[in-house]
């Protein structure tokens, strides 16, 4: 890229983030440091490349408590995720909505506990029942399942939207 080439690429950059702040449809956030917009804003192209001008796509690749890789994603329609009725996402949840359950969910992602007794051994997670009561919350919301002997894993299906609403709710 010659200096005319990159004055050009400045000046369009400088445009973007001036539309940006004036209320345009380009998001106002800026780009991550040492980063361009173009860096910041791949997926958003990306969706508007594809024509989903109107669409919320998330995904991501990880590793379960095995080792083993989970790669998942899923692009959603705005318009179908405003008609569809969110009361049926109540149960999932409402099944992350207790530190304990939440403190669950790591030590099972990350493979430090599987099982109600080796969860018995966590500070602070209560009696053996109320580990049990947790349990059954995060499997009837769909964030873990019973495997063999009792033990208990985030289904992989399920291990990125997890990584998703920890990521939304926490901070930068």
């Amino acid at each position: 890229m010659d200096a005319r080439d990159q004055a050009l690429a400045d000046l369009e950059e400088r445009v973007r983030r001036l539309e940006a702040r004036l209320g345009g449809d380009e998001p106002r956030e800026e780009p991550a440091a040492g980063g361009t917009a173009a860096d910041t804003f791949w997926l958003l192209d990306a969706l508007r490349e594809r024509d989903l001008a109107a669409a919320v796509a998330f995904g991501g690749t990880a590793a379960d408590a095995d080792g083993a890789p989970v790669s998942w994603q899923i692009t959603r329609g705005a318009e179908d995720l405003t008609t569809t009725d969110w009361t049926t996402s109540v149960p999932a949840l409402a099944a992350l909505g207790h530190p304990s359950r939440m403190q669950i969910l790591q030590l099972v992602a990350t493979g430090r506990a599987r099982t109600a007794a080796e969860l018995a051994h966590a500070d602070g997670l209560g009696t053996t029942g109320q580990i049990y009561h947790h349990l059954r919350q995060l499997v009837g919301g769909g964030w873990l399942r019973v495997t063999t002997r009792g033990q208990h894993q985030v289904p992989p299906e399920r291990l990125i939207p997890l990584f998703v609403v920890l990521a939304a709710t926490s901070g930068p």
